[in-house]
């Protein structure tokens, strides 16, 4: 398992600007947290995704391929601060 924490630099209000992912040994989420612009928070899990966050469909990669994209600052974190991040954050609202 390994925990990544990833700044997502952009001007889109609605979309997270940091984003904590659990990933799995085969390459894919388990878990995944959003922190807005606003502070607000939301986490999804297999069993909790919603229009707003879910996780991905494909294997996430390499750290360092993502730290290559200028859109984004990556780096693998400790389980505590992921840890940290999901006990901070509700699940999201149920969809309609």
């Amino acid at each position: 398992m390994e925990y990544w924490h990833v700044n997502w630099l952009h001007d889109f209000p609605d979309e997270p600007v940091t984003i904590y992912s659990a990933i799995g040994d085969d390459g894919y989420e388990t878990r995944k947290v959003h922190v807005y612009r606003d502070g607000r928070t939301v986490r999804a899990d297999e069993q909790h995704e919603s229009a707003e966050i879910g996780l991905s469909e494909i294997p996430v990669g390499d750290v360092a391929e993502v730290e290559r994209q200028p859109e984004f600052q990556a780096s693998v974190v400790t389980r505590a601060v992921f840890e940290d991040a999901w006990k901070a954050a509700p699940w999201p609202p149920r969809d309609s």
